[in-house]
């Protein structure tokens, strides 16, 4: 049975809004308390990555949740996901610049708000992600979510097209094989999560090929049993 619509819009979505907040609040409340663990910049990295991990799969997930289940309403649920994902993705990717690539420059000629410091970090951000293949790949995941961002409004849809829109956000796809590849080589022991993640990922794609098959099977019979026969002369 469908939710109201008002019900969805008032109701759910800000509960949800909320919801997918939580994270990045517990983590800002953790910071001023001092509750992260003697590696806080392990897990400032490790929980928004999660997180964007986990946002990717769930937006993958709403398609065949809809279809499975005939909840067409999920749909509306898509994009918000999708860009909580960039957001965790973004929050995650800012961690490792400012804490990690920012802290690591050891010269600042012209104080810390400068071209020449701009120009470093950049070249160190650079060499890092030339130098270690999974920040080659995870900053190519977060490369993948950029234009699925800037084209995620109504606005965006309209100027591009329907099916040129629909092609363009295929690239979720492949952010979901990034995350979980990234996420897999830059463990080092236990790759039991990367692996439950990867076959999360696997499963819905999956889903889509199958339904992609099925439908192009359905329209090859559709059309030979809606084709002429050819007329036959003597």
């Amino acid at each position: 049975m469908p939710i109201p619509d008002r019900a969805v819009r008032f109701g759910l979505k800000p509960l949800l809004f909320v919801a997918s907040l939580a994270p990045a609040g517990w983590l800002v409340w953790a910071i001023l308390t001092g509750n992260l663990s003697a590696n806080p910049l392990s897990d400032l990295t490790n929980e928004t990555g999660i997180w964007a991990l986990r946002f990717v799969c769930i937006t993958l997930a709403i398609t065949p949740l809809r279809r499975i289940s005939g909840w067409n309403q999920a749909i509306r649920f898509r994009r918000m996901a999708g860009l909580f994902a960039f957001f965790y993705g973004t929050l995650h990717f800012l961690t490792y610049i400012v804490v990690d690539r920012f802290a690591s420059l050891v010269d600042f000629p012209d104080g810390y708000i400068a071209w020449s410091t701009a120009r470093h970090l950049a070249a160190a951000i650079w060499e890092d992600i030339a130098k270690r293949p999974y920040i080659t790949i995870g900053f190519s995941a977060w490369l993948t979510m950029l234009p699925l961002t800037l084209t995620s409004t109504a606005g965006m849809i309209r100027r591009l097209g329907g099916r040129a829109w629909n092609r363009l956000h295929k690239l979720v796809y492949a952010t979901g094989v990034l995350v979980v590849v990234h996420y897999w080589w830059l463990v080092k022991a236990d790759i039991s999560r990367p692996a439950a993640y990867g076959v999360v990922v696997a499963l819905l794609l999956g889903t889509r090929l199958y339904w992609a098959r099925v439908r192009i099977a359905r329209a090859t019979t559709v059309a030979r049993a809606t084709a002429t026969p050819a007329p036959k002369f003597p």
